[in-house]
């Protein structure tokens, strides 16, 4: 409450604050998976192949480990992702779907350095991934 010339009256802030905790990081990770879910692009991917009991865990020690030095993060993605491809293959479309995505929820929730970095970890972690998904499917190619 604020108090000019006499009136009393509520301040209303719509204030983004940055990514700054595991709080936050769980957040961040629990409604872009929930915007996921219901994407008619993506979302069947998600829903058939993750058992979310393990995998929500794992993306806040990943996004613990990439935004705030948590180094809880051990796994592989890449192969994961690999091996997901030879069931449903991924695209490109796929992979800018995940970003635009990514993207709205960040800008609907946060504001700040480290919500701008988590836009360019993911930028890259995309771009990478999607090369490496598409060149696994070579022979003999070497990732």
């Amino acid at each position: 409450m604020g108090l000019v010339g006499g009136c009393t009256f509520a301040i209303m802030t719509d204030m983004k604050r940055d990514i700054e905790n595991a709080n936050d990081i769980q957040l961040m990770v629990d409604t872009f998976y929930k915007k996921v879910l219901a994407d008619e692009t993506i979302g069947y991917i998600f829903r058939e192949t993750i058992n979310w009991e393990t995998h929500m865990p794992l993306m806040y020690r990943f996004w613990g480990s990439m935004l705030l030095g948590e180094q809880s993060y051990q796994s592989n993605p890449m192969a994961k992702h690999i091996a997901l491809d030879k069931r449903y293959p991924l695209d490109m479309a796929h992979f800018n779907r995940w970003l635009e995505i990514w993207e709205q929820n960040l800008d609907e929730h946060f504001a700040g350095p480290m919500k701008d970095q988590a836009l360019v970890r993911a930028k890259n972690i995309a771009s990478v991934m999607e090369y490496k998904v598409r060149r696994s499917r070579t022979k003999g190619a070497i990732l």
